[in-house]
Formats: C-alpha cells, sequence, structure tokens
C-alpha cells in the first residue's frame, strides 16, 4: 500500500511538473465518494487558483479494469461531442489513475436544496441531456462499454426487478415470500419497456449527484456505465430522483420541456416516447430501491436509508397513475408498504 502511495505520489508530482507547476510540494484532500468504491482527492499544486481531481479505482478484477476502460474511452467520446464531461488530463490503467477537471463541489442535489431558482438550472440540465442522448450516441462504440452494450430485457429484468425483489422487499425488509406472481408481472414490464428504441445513448445514473454546478452550468459525472438505450430512461431518472425530491408541478414543467425538445428534433418520437415513459420510470425506480437497500444494508453506507421511503413513495405513484391492469400485483403490494399521508400528491 504504502509503494502504491508513493508511486501515485509521482504519478501527480510527474504531470505538475509537465503541466510547468509546482511539483515537489502539493496540498491535497480528499473528497467524499458516493455508492461506488472509487476514491478521489483534489490536489492543490500552488496558490494560482488552479486545482485538479484525481481518481483512484484499482484495477483489482477484469471488471474494474474494464470500468476503467470504460471511464477513459467514454470520456474522451463525449468531450470531442463538446458535451460538458470533464476532460482527463493524463490516466495510468495498470493503477486505475486519472486526473481529470475539478468540476467544483457543488452537485445539483446541493444546489436544488437550496436554492428557490432551481427550476433553470434544471431546465438547462435537460437540455444537456437532449444533447448527451443524440449526439452522444452518434459514432459511439459499444465495445468501451464495461458491463451491457445496450439496455435491454435482461438488464432490466436482472439489474432492476429482480435487484429490488432480493435487496428490498427479501434482504431490507425481510419479506419471506413466494413471488412467482411478482416475478410474472416484471416479466410483463420488462416486455414492454423493452420495446422502446434503444438506439440512444443512455447515461443509466443520470441524477442529481452525478451534474455538478459550476458558474450556473451543469457538468456530468459518472459517465463509465453509459450504453445505447432508450430516450425516456435518463429523464425519468433525474425526474424522480429521491434525492431532491421535485414537486409534480416542476416534474410535469421539465417533461413538457424535453417533449419541446423531441418535438424540435423529431417529432414522430414523441408517441412512443410518452409510450414507453412510464413503465421505463418503473423500472428505474425499481432500480433505485435495490440500489439503496443494497448500499445501506450490505455496505453499510447507512445514509442511503433516508431516501428508500421517498423512492418507495414515488414508486407507487408511478403505479397508481399508469393504472396498468398488468401491473396490478406489484401496485398493491407498493401500497402496502406506504401510509395514506404519503401516497397523495405532492403539487407543490
Amino acid at each position: 500500500m504504502a509503494n502504491s502511495s508513493h508511486s501515485l505520489n509521482n504519478f501527480i508530482k510527474s504531470f505538475l511538473k509537465d503541466t510547468g507547476l509546482p511539483f515537489k510540494e502539493y496540498r491535497s484532500h480528499p473528497l467524499a465518494g458516493d455508492g461506488s468504491k472509487r476514491s478521489f482527492i483534489r490536489i492543490i499544486p500552488s496558490h494560482n487558483g488552479k486545482t485538479y481531481v484525481v481518481m483512484e479505482n484499482f484495477p483489482s478484477n477484469e471488471r474494474l479494469a474494464k470500468e476503467n476502460l470504460a471511464y477513459l474511452m467514454i470520456n474522451k467520446h463525449l468531450y470531442k461531442k463538446s458535451l460538458p464531461v470533464p476532460e482527463i488530463y493524463r490516466f495510468d490503467l495498470t493503477y486505475g489513475w486519472f486526473i481529470i477537471e475539478d468540476m467544483g463541489d457543488r452537485s445539483l442535489q446541493d444546489y436544488a436544496l437550496n436554492n428557490n431558482d432551481r427550476m433553470e438550472l434544471y431546465e438547462k440540465t435537460i437540455d444537456i441531456l437532449f444533447q448527451f442522448q443524440i449526439e452522444g450516441a452518434r459514432d459511439f462504440n459499444t465495445d468501451w462499454c464495461c458491463q451491457t452494450k445496450i439496455y435491454d430485457k435482461s438488464v432490466m429484468r436482472r439489474n432492476e426487478a429482480d435487484y429490488f425483489r432480493d435487496s428490498f422487499l427479501s434482504n431490507y425488509l425481510e419479506m419471506r415470500m413466494d413471488w412467482r406472481e411478482l416475478d410474472g408481472q416484471f416479466g410483463y414490464l420488462s416486455s414492454i419497456a423493452s420495446e422502446a428504441d434503444n438506439e440512444f445513448l443512455l447515461h443509466r445514473d443520470f441524477q442529481s449527484r452525478n451534474i455538478m454546478v459550476n458558474k450556473n452550468q451543469p457538468g456530468i459525472l459518472d459517465w463509465q456505465a453509459a450504453r445505447l438505450g432508450p430516450l425516456s430512461y435518463d429523464l425519468a431518472s433525474i425526474l424522480i430522483d429521491p434525492y431532491v425530491g421535485l414537486s409534480d408541478k416542476e416534474k410535469r414543467h421539465l417533461y413538457l420541456q424535453y417533449l419541446s425538445l423531441i418535438k424540435g428534433y423529431k417529432p414522430a418520437w414523441i408517441e412512443p416516447f410518452e409510450r414507453y415513459f412510464p413503465y421505463l420510470a418503473i423500472q428505474r425506480n425499481l432500480q433505485i430501491l435495490g440500489a439503496f437497500s443494497f448500499l445501506s444494508k450490505v455496505q453499510g453506507k447507512t445514509y442511503f436509508a433516508a431516501y428508500i421511503t421517498p423512492a418507495l413513495i414515488s414508486l407507487y405513484r408511478l403505479l397508481d397513475e399508469l393504472a396498468d391492469p398488468g401491473l396490478s400485483y406489484l401496485k398493491d403490494l407498493v401500497s402496502s408498504l406506504v401510509t395514506e399521508d404519503q401516497s397523495s400528491p405532492n403539487p407543490v
């Protein structure tokens, strides 16, 4: 470990020296992580205000090695498209080291919870999302992907619906039941959701903690799980994001803004977008509950537990609004887990 730390120090010093900055001594401090095991530090080479972020994700197995390569290659692709991702200045895939542009400390979550004018920034974020999905898909090489090349029915079942069942219902809530009827409804849900065109670039974790705010402009983080997928998913992700809790009025405003972007680009996409949006939103909500349950109970990151109830309420409202008889068992199950007050609309 000491040798690794020493090597990282040399890696940083070499970069600073080549950049023409003071390199013999520099200040540094760790940055808070989130759901992943990656570590981040900010390096401050001088007093001129220029800072950098170092990410370390040691490739101890093949999965992490593929993740680091995806992080690098997808970033290069997005940066070339002039999308607001941080520039990668230097990297070493052997050790999983990256020196990247510092996007600041303020996330969209922090901004949204502490500012009354948050819609302006959300509107900018929605514009960027549409560019990400359309321009990002052009010339995108699926060989860069570290998980699956596309978001398809297998991902919906294994990484979302089954994740919800196993991590949230069985493990977090300790509900020991025969889930055959629920599994049938998951099959129904994924069969409809998977009919949506998956020719767009999907971020897959487009939420307020992965969007940074610098000089009132949004920037995107955590792009390494990107793959091809449907338009609706990432929009659903940012709208139902439990970290912020947008009101129904705010969600509707942003949804209509997104529809106007589709209309201005290719109106024929509007009908399928609206048809599949609620099903993909439910899929995303299942994933959120599975992830928060796993992170809080298995990985010991208990602060995620605070967002489980808001995510559960969101799932209930999505199912209630869709009112699809094919999902009646899932709706009744979720309804039994929320109170009457929790299930009421949030119009503010």
